[in-house]
């Protein structure tokens, strides 16, 4: 929006003058050389100073409100219309609010009504413009029976107007209100559409709006996994957080998976954006409820770790830190080569990828098959040597695996090395610890649970 906010003054041209010209020519008595005042302001409007345009926006709202006495064309309307359509662009949204309050758009809607040809095509970007340049406009256009208008026209619009109709509905959308009305008054597949179509901007938008309104059933799996794959990097992380609002009704994890989510994500997990990389750990994390698709994630997280970018793989390795905690994915990590790759990786340069590596490797070390599997990859010494980091959570991982390593019975003797440690010391009654209050709130439960079955029933009156 900011480019459209910068001031490009033609030299040579004294717009308070020229501002003068203008008002003299609307006083005249003469329509044709309203039209042509007008449309020649809108020319001059992406050089014109704000403060001068601001000044304009009363006298275009009047034009837009007289009826043309002759048949020219453009009509007065349609000139008045086309020129607070320019206006509203500039100013970085000033202006589009100042079009707002100066009550245009009860008249747009109006004359749009009754509207065909250009002139129609002309209201419609001007309404455009105004709402995407201005959120409170969206709640104006609403409150003037304007949502109905958009809806009913898309219904009988030709394509080629269809466009202007979804922008504006996409950015409507974004109000709950709206979200409400479309999924009662059956409007969801315009909403859709307008995901698949127009600018990239709207569609973003609409995608917000499906992503909060949860629309699954009206075909957003396709639109959604599509700006997934072409959009730009804030438009992808809009469409992955809206399937990630889907993704966590329990009906819908096989069908987004089977749509071929997976993927996306994981190309999502790998790219610039802080904010994409947390939603598709998010996803992934929920997605992995069902063991097929937790073995999907995980080959592409393999895949990720034997790559070369270390947020991509610090990421990878913390979705398998939580995934290693699936009580119905025991062996996925391990039959998949994680393992090998994530001991290898405690001896990585970057900091961040360490930590999260032994995050993993701490959850997997309470799996007696997976202890194995990282005693035969080398990954005891590793973990010997990192009670010894400069990282206090390194320092705790690999304290806590150790003890897990420690209390098998297979593997005990491989750690009698450090069983004198102040760091597994520590953490071995910090275990311990937590092990005992689990089991003290485990029978506390119990206790609620049967305490109503045994009350006397005269001490509840």
């Amino acid at each position: 929006m900011a480019q459209f906010g910068r001031t490009t003054e033609k030299p040579g041209i004294n717009w308070e003058r020229a501002f003068d010209l203008y008002v003299n020519a609307i006083a005249c008595d003469n329509e044709l050389l309203w039209v042509q005042a007008t449309t020649k302001l809108a020319k001059l409007s992406k050089h014109a100073p704000e403060d001068l345009l601001a000044r304009t926006i009363p006298v275009l709202v009047e034009l837009l409100r007289r009826i043309p006495s002759t048949d020219l064309s453009p009509s007065i309307q349609e000139a008045a219309a086309h020129c607070l359509k320019c206006v509203a662009c500039r100013g970085e949204g000033r202006l589009a609010v100042l079009i707002g309050e100066s009550g245009a758009i009860p008249s747009l809607l109006s004359l749009l009504l009754h509207a065909d040809g250009s002139l129609r095509r002309v209201l419609l970007k001007c309404l455009r413009n105004s709402v995407t340049f201005a959120a409170h406009n969206r709640e104006i256009v609403v409150r003037h029976g304007g949502l109905e208008i958009i809806l009913n026209l898309l219904n009988i619009s030709s394509d080629d107007l269809k466009r202007y109709l979804l922008e504006i509905l996409s950015a409507l959308a974004l109000l709950r209100e709206v979200r409400r009305t479309i999924l009662i008054s059956r409007g969801v597949c315009f909403l859709v559409e307008a995901a698949r179509r127009g600018s990239m901007v709207s569609r973003c938008r609409a995608a917000q709006a499906i992503g909060k309104a949860t629309l699954v059933d009206s075909g957003t799996f396709s639109v959604l996994l599509e700006l997934l794959q072409v959009g730009d990097t804030s438009t992808k992380v809009v469409a992955a957080n809206a399937l990630g609002v889907v993704s966590s009704h329990v009906d819908y994890i096989r069908p987004l998976a089977n749509a071929g989510a997976i993927p996306l994500y994981a190309d999502l997990l790998q790219g610039t954006d802080p904010m994409g990389k947390e939603i598709a750990e998010d996803v992934f994390c929920i997605l992995a409820v069902v063991e097929e698709n937790g073995v999907a994630i995980v080959e592409h997280l393999v895949r990720i770790l034997r790559g070369d970018s270390a947020e991509a793989k610090a990421a990878a390795a913390d979705v398998l830190w939580d995934l290693a905690g699936y009580k119905h994915l025991p062996s996925v990590v391990r039959n998949s080569g994680a393992i090998p790759i994530l001991v290898q990786l405690l001896e990585d340069q970057n900091i961040d990828v360490r930590e999260k590596v032994s995050g993993a490797i701490t959850q997997l070390s309470y799996n007696e098959a997976d202890r194995a599997a990282l005693a035969n990859s080398g990954a005891i010494p590793r973990l010997v040597d990192m009670l010894q980091d400069e990282s206090e959570e390194m320092r705790d991982n690999a304290a806590e695996a150790l003890v897990n390593f420690s209390e098998d019975p297979s593997l005990g003797d491989r750690i009698s090395d450090v069983l004198n440690s102040p760091s597994f010391q520590n953490m071995q009654e910090r275990l311990t610890q937590i092990r005992a209050s689990d089991a003290y709130l485990a029978a506390s439960l119990r206790h609620m649970n049967t305490e109503p079955l045994t009350m006397d029933p005269a001490a509840l009156i």
